[in-house]
């Protein structure tokens, strides 16, 4: 079973990301979160097997984020229109993109230098930044040999599912 502290991260997550539902099953226990009108509600319940009685359901209202950060993150990650020729030109370049809900890390501390920069070389299984979620750092591999053309995010900034991070420029 999930500790509180956990579930509350979790909650947080769900809130701060573009997802509407998340399921999560372990040990006899699932949890369910859905966003509804700016609110996320979570059900906690145990599974049951067919013979027992109906589980107990605790749905948990949480306040959603200020209206006024997420409509500024929202602005952050919308592209400007004097960048719309920039565009065409990144489609022959490759992205690297987020592979979970988390925060991410240019480097692996704070006073290490970052793994890339604009204009790094990269092998395929090169690690190029790190994706935290829950308490785990999870490393982020190039997936392609190439140079890295722009990095797209900011240290320390929530990126979300499939969000691209880098664009690099396959060999």
């Amino acid at each position: 079973m999930l500790k509180v502290q956990e579930i509350r991260e979790l909650i947080k997550l769900v809130d701060q990301s573009s997802i509407d539902e998340f399921v999560y099953e372990n040990e006899g226990s699932k949890i369910k979160m859905k966003k509804h009108n700016g609110a996320t509600v979570a059900a906690v319940q145990p599974v049951v097997q067919a013979a027992q009685s109906a589980p107990i359901v605790q749905n948990v209202p949480v306040q959603a984020a200020a209206p006024a950060p997420a409509a500024v993150q929202e602005t952050k990650q919308e592209t400007p229109k004097t960048q719309e020729p920039a565009e065409a030109d990144t489609a022959n370049l490759h992205k690297i993109t987020s592979p979970m809900v988390g925060t991410f890390y240019a480097s692996p501390s704070p006073d290490a230098d970052p793994y890339v920069k604009p204009g790094s070389k990269v092998l395929k299984d090169s690690i190029v930044c790190i994706v935290e979620a829950m308490k785990l750092f999870n490393e982020i591999e190039a997936e392609v040999n190439g140079e890295i053309v722009e990095v797209l995010v900011k240290n320390g900034q929530l990126v979300e599912y499939g969000q691209p991070l880098f664009l690099v420029k396959p060999e």
